[in-house]
């Protein structure tokens, strides 16, 4: 009963060490791709915010509540062509040739 036991202790160590030989590594294959930090979603809504808090503030002080919904709007479409801007500009800088 015991050698039977060693027996399959063996051949289970044996099966778990030829599969760990068996996968081929890839480590020299590996690709390593760069990821944007500016096209995030969390960064561009914070830009829209900011450009849509800026925008309606001047429009308030401007032409009061109408005034504030259109600076609101001017103020998301900058953020929004900012973001897309600085997404842009960081592709062009880290380009792959």
């Amino acid at each position: 009963m015991y050698r039977n036991r060693l027996i399959r202790t063996l051949l289970v160590l044996m099966l778990m060490f030829s599969f760990a030989f068996a996968v081929p590594v890839a480590s020299g294959q590996r690709r390593h791709y760069r990821r944007n930090p500016q096209a995030g979603k969390k960064k561009a809504a914070k830009r829209i915010g900011v450009g849509t808090a800026i925008g309606a503030g001047a429009g308030a002080l401007i032409g009061g509540r109408k005034g504030a919904l259109i600076g609101a709007g001017a103020g998301a479409a900058g953020g929004t062509a900012y973001h897309y801007h600085k997404k842009r500009q960081w592709r062009h800088r880290h380009r792959r040739y």
